[in-house]
């Protein structure tokens, strides 16, 4: 089953004159329980994707269907149960002055859960930090401890999809893996639906099954990750793209 379908999305910032079309009539389809990539230099319309599908991005015209459903506009409550993300720089998602137990208790309250403080007991071992975090504020936790605040967050309502934009290009070298592995680990115990951007091909080819490589707005071609790995594609720039990651 599809667990994310994408027919002709593209998606727009302004009007008239100063117009910007940041993705130009996308598609793909990610399966229940499969994590796809999108590659692309900056600015190629990889995060704007994500933006869209989340509501993030309101100009936008095309399809996205989630488990079938069609996605509206006007997102309903229900969506975010089903679809929730990880944003890049886990400095800037965290309220300052909201501790741990506040950013989750509040998260898990608004989306109707009753046994709140045993929920963030387990979102906090869920994502390797332990209650001994719980009462911590941002500025007390490293760059990774963060992000894995960031997760727990996303994880709350306990989605089915997780998209993730460059979850660990702002963390340590040190760090990125473990939580490369969290997420992997996070996906095999609860059966998530991945789409993950990242300019980093070595972390595509770690974590996805397939990938969309996207240049100027467009997906000039998707390919699997055997494909990626032997070096096979098919267009020009997905072959200049791999040959600059060597």
């Amino acid at each position: 089953m599809n667990m994310l379908d994408v027919k002709g999305l593209s998606v727009w910032f302004g009007t008239g004159n100063d117009r910007v079309d940041a993705v130009r009539d996308s598609n793909f389809i990610v399966k229940r329980g499969a994590s796809f990539g999108l590659v692309g230099e900056s600015g190629s319309g990889k995060s704007t994707i994500l933006r869209a599908i989340m509501g993030l991005a309101i100009d936008w015209s095309g399809a996205i269907s989630v488990a079938g459903k069609p996605v509206t506009k006007t997102r309903p409550k229900s969506f975010y149960k089903s679809v929730q993300m990880v944003f890049q720089d886990p400095y800037a998602s965290l309220h300052p002055r909201h501790s741990v137990d506040q950013v989750l208790g509040e998260t898990l309250y608004l989306h109707g859960f009753k046994d709140i403080d045993a929920r963030v007991v387990k979102l906090l071992d869920d994502v390797g930090l332990g209650g001994n975090f719980r009462f911590r504020y941002p500025h007390q936790l490293s760059g990774g401890q963060r992000q894995r605040v960031a997760i727990a967050r996303a994880l709350a309502p306990e989605p089915e999809i997780l998209l993730l934009d460059e979850p660990t290009s702002a963390l340590d070298v040190s760090v990125q893996a473990e939580i490369l592995n969290l997420l992997t680990d996070l996906r095999n115990k609860r059966g998530l639906t991945f789409v993950m951007v990242s300019h980093d091909l070595s972390v595509v080819g770690h974590m996805c099954e397939h990938l969309a490589v996207m240049k100027n707005g467009e997906i000039v071609e998707i390919m699997d990750v055997a494909t990626l790995r032997e070096m096979r594609a098919s267009h020009p720039y997905s072959k200049e793209l791999l040959a600059a990651s060597i």
